[in-house]
């Protein structure tokens, strides 16, 4: 008896042993809170962040992608040549790569995609980016030529957005539903107002996925953010829609709180043609009548820097523009008078879903009240928002944060949804586009940014911060956001 005793005590020590390290292996899932549901799952043919925020690197790639430093790397590119002129780029693709349902990926993909992006019928919502292009043509099936009808020193920057990513002829009309791409995920199922979920490609021609299942979980609601993050029942938000709760997050032992920067312009976007906006000293007026610092505390909890242009202030052209139109109440009630208001007048601010909007507009409305701006609030859905405002322009004022890198040159687009039409910015945009020495570029990039405050294009009030919230061991999330992306082929829990 003593023998099988000890015999027995013996497999339960071997069988412990080989138990305990699969019951300690680290977890393979991931589920992310996101605010917004995106309209569909196609970067080529829609602007809203929200779908780049889950298809970028993960299901789609372009030849370029935009690193966490923002720094330019191969993708499907892994090389390229650039002529003397700076006109010509050879690309020398991977080899070995296919699309989610097993086409292979080759140059004529990457043809089609970019003569559909450029194409007079295209959806592309930063069409623009494929302007400088002259042609593109397959040397072989693993080089592309693309030939430019001037340099452009963004280019390589520009093929890195969601909007370039490259697709398969075959699947593309169906990517707005089943996106088909050649990333480390593939796309699973998508339950309307509830989740989107992906897996691992186990195809994948790159480095691998450390994740076997990613689930972006769908929470517009900020309590319901914060309560599904305490629960435990998501792993993280990249940007929670709750900046009041952070100290409670930093003091709770099973959280990282990480504050990190965005591309984010948050701006009380204006309707340059639209009633009493159409006049620059009304919009001057509207300016000055917004205190930055108020609207920070109160809609963001003091997060967020204030702005005085249109562009981000980590990045090298930044001009501080901040004072230019200082918070003067008087100030703006003269100008209002000027302009042929002196009882101020009516108008509708529709705001989005995010808590930076509802709650910022609560706030903008009651400061624009004070210079006789009575705004009537119109809350509107995402998909509202989209059609209404971006899409039809049927509004006033609006708040949005502006989430794409380095994208100044918005203003240079005459049927942009701000209705500004200026030729001479237009023309600043062409120089910016021909121009390659870097610091030729910042200078023109500082004339801009001088030039949308001075006309007050829209009122410029604060960069959106990147306030993320993860469990402690949830290891290789972005800290920082310098391209609408919730990067996860990197991600990996730590135990």
């Amino acid at each position: 008896m003593k023998g099988l005793k000890y015999a027995l005590l013996s497999l339960c020590v071997a069988m412990t042993l080989l138990v305990a390290p699969s019951a300690m292996a680290a977890k393979s899932s991931f589920t992310m809170g996101i605010v917004l549901e995106p309209p569909h799952l196609d970067p080529t043919a829609g602007a809203a962040a929200a779908i780049d925020e889950m298809v970028y690197a993960n299901v789609f790639e372009g030849l370029t992608r935009i690193d966490k430093n923002g720094a330019v790397k191969p993708a499907l590119a892994e090389s390229w040549d650039i002529s003397a002129d700076k006109k010509v780029y050879t690309f020398h693709l991977q080899k070995g790569v296919q699309f989610h349902d097993g086409s292979k990926f080759d140059a004529a993909d990457v043809v089609f995609s970019f003569d559909r992006a450029r194409s007079e019928k295209s959806v592309n919502a930063q069409k623009t980016l494929f302007k400088p292009i002259k042609s593109v043509e397959q040397k072989d099936a693993n080089t592309v030529v693309v030939s430019l009808n001037q340099a452009t020193g963004s280019f390589l920057f520009n093929m890195g957005w969601g909007d370039a990513v490259i697709v398969d002829a075959a699947s593309a009309d169906k990517n707005k539903s089943n996106p088909v791409g050649t990333g480390p995920f593939k796309f699973k199922k998508w339950v309307k107002g509830d989740r989107i979920e992906l897996v691992k490609n186990d195809s994948y021609w790159g480095k691998p996925a450390r994740l076997k299942k990613a689930t972006f979980k769908i929470i517009p609601d900020p309590a319901a953010a914060v309560s599904a993050m305490l629960a435990g029942d998501i792993d993280a938000f990249a940007n929670i829609p709750a900046p009041e709760t952070m100290s409670q997050f930093k003091s709770d032992p099973r959280f990282k709180v990480v504050i990190g920067s965005t591309e984010g312009e948050t701006i009380l976007s204006t309707n340059n043609t639209r009633g009493p906006f159409a006049k620059l000293k009304v919009r001057q007026a509207v300016a000055h009548a917004l205190d930055r610092k108020s609207i920070i505390d109160g809609a963001m909890f003091g997060f967020g820097t204030p702005i005085g242009t249109h562009f981000a202030p980590h990045h090298p052209a930044y001009v501080d523009l901040v004072n230019k139109f200082e918070f003067n109440i008087q100030k703006a009630k003269a100008l209002l008078k000027e302009a042929g208001y002196p009882d101020g007048f009516e108008a509708v601010i529709k705001l989005p879903p995010p808590s930076y909007a509802r709650r910022g507009g609560e706030i903008v409305a009651s400061q624009l009240a004070k210079i006789g701006i009575k705004l009537e609030i119109v809350p509107v859905e995402w998909a509202q928002w989209l059609d209404q405002v971006f899409k039809k322009k049927d509004y006033d004022l609006t708040i949005v944060s502006h989430t794409e890198p380095m994208d100044i040159g918005i203003y240079a687009r005459k049927d942009y949804y701000f209705n500004y039409d200026s030729p001479a910015f237009q023309a600043l945009m062409k120089r910016l586009d021909a121009t390659v020495d870097v610091q030729e570029r910042y200078k023109i990039m500082g004339d801009a940014q001088r030039m949308i405050s001075a006309e007050c294009v829209n009122g410029f009030m604060f960069q959106l911060p990147k306030n993320g919230v993860w469990n402690k061991n949830v290891m290789g999330l972005w800290e920082n956001s310098p391209v609408q992306a919730n990067d996860l082929t990197e991600v990996y829990w730590a135990k």
